[in-house]
């Protein structure tokens, strides 16, 4: 019986520490690609531990462009292992008040960012196992105390590094915060009477196609049957930008090219496309927090 207790709290060792120490760091920011700042947090990374194993989420975020984050966040981390560290770094605010933290999900993934409301969604979508203030004055890169303007490489990248690679534990950190963080205000996807209601979470950039937070299962509750035609009116800050018609469609080539369908993303949420062409361009519609969209059967609000 002892041999069997023993080889279950071995297990259980090994699983709990694995959670926080598979050596994946992963990266986002604003940085682009265009000068040596991504290669300068990376560089920092590997003087951690030159075995971690460090992957891009995506550099290309428009500056200052928070709510981006917090949608690229979100639309990721699930899909990687348990124990990975994530560093995001949309900083409009960097060298002022605002706290620096790393937040641990209840699925068991860490985030290292400014809390600044790029943990607006991952943080509702995943939960909040604990967060913690990132304590500078041994989670910094030593030599760098002057330096006000760079967080991503002198304190992120150094503190989540540390953190991959096991050198610190998660409550090694700092401090524990209260679970909560700074939100960005935005439409929940909802079902309000005789239509749903969402947010242009972000767009198909490459295509120009129109994802929304509505999901599936809200947008069941329409009703509405592959071939419908549905009413779509968006807004930006409560201005209406585009009303239309469009068919509910399983694929682009269900409808003429250059013509508007609605249909499921990839993520299984509602968007709208023009095929073979950019809706986002020739409608001048865009994403973010202040652009809204509702969705009624057969034109009917």
């Amino acid at each position: 019986m002892k041999k069997y207790i023993l080889q279950f709290f071995c297990w259980l060792f090994v699983t709990v520490t694995s959670l926080a120490q598979n050596k994946i760091v992963v990266f986002q920011s604003d940085f682009g690609l265009k000068d040596g700042a991504v290669s300068a947090i990376k560089g920092v990374a590997m003087g951690a531990d030159s075995s971690l194993k460090l992957f891009d989420l995506t550099h290309e975020i428009p500056a200052y462009n928070i709510w981006e984050a917090a949608y690229r966040l979100e639309q990721t981390v699930s899909y990687w292992p348990a124990g990975t560290v994530f560093v995001s770094v949309v900083d409009p605010g960097v060298g002022t008040d605002r706290k620096s933290v790393v937040l641990k999900t209840k699925a068991g993934h860490f985030i290292v960012t400014p809390d600044n409301g790029t943990l607006t969604l991952i943080a509702a979508s995943q939960g909040i196992a604990a967060i913690r203030e990132i304590d500078e004055a041994v989670n910094r890169r030593k030599g760098s105390e002057k330096s006000y303007t760079f967080h991503g490489r002198d304190v992120y990248a150094y503190t989540a590094a540390r953190l991959a690679a096991g050198t610190i534990n998660f409550e090694q950190v700092g401090k524990e915060l209260p679970s909560e963080v700074v939100n960005i205000p935005f439409q929940k996807a909802v079902l309000d009477g005789k239509k749903v209601k969402g947010t242009i979470a972000i767009l198909d950039i490459q295509y120009g196609n129109i994802w929304t937070n509505i999901t599936v299962d809200i947008f069941k509750q329409l009703n509405a049957k592959v071939g419908d035609h549905l009413k779509v009116v968006i807004y930006q800050n409560k201005i209406k930008k585009y009303e239309g018609t469009m068919p509910y469609a399983e694929t682009f080539g269900a409808v003429a090219k250059g013509k508007p369908l609605l249909y499921l993303n990839s993520l299984l949420q509602v968007s709208f496309a023009l095929n073979m062409g950019c809706f986002s361009a020739r409608h001048k519609v865009y994403s973010g927090s202040e652009w809204t969209v509702e969705v009624s059967k057969n034109g009917k609000s």
